[in-house]
């Protein structure tokens, strides 16, 4: 699939401890790093990861995010997402 990135929306993401986030997917695809803790980290149809302070990660366009949680039971997880936008998609969608 091509897709023509004609924007690039930049956050920095701090997830509390332990904090579990819901399924997901994102309208555009989506890379980013690890900048400090620890992330249990899965993409549908893939394996679960453990990524580290430093680790990259890549999330298709519209394809289901299963674990994104923190990993840490004393460590906020930050981490800096760059959403690769070709008009006006949203960051997210938090799936049930």
């Amino acid at each position: 699939m091509n897709q023509k990135v004609t924007n690039v929306d930049i956050k920095e993401v701090t997830v509390p401890v332990g904090q579990i986030v819901p399924k997901h997917l994102h309208p555009c695809p989506v890379v980013g790093y690890v900048v400090s803790g620890n992330v249990l980290f899965q993409v549908e149809g893939e394996e679960i990861q453990l990524l580290k302070e430093g680790d990259a990660f890549y999330e298709p366009k519209d394809k289901t995010v299963l674990h994104f949680d923190n990993a840490s039971k004393d460590k906020p997880l930050t981490f800096i997402a760059f959403y690769l936008k070709e008009g006006v998609e949203e960051n997210i969608r938090v799936l049930n």
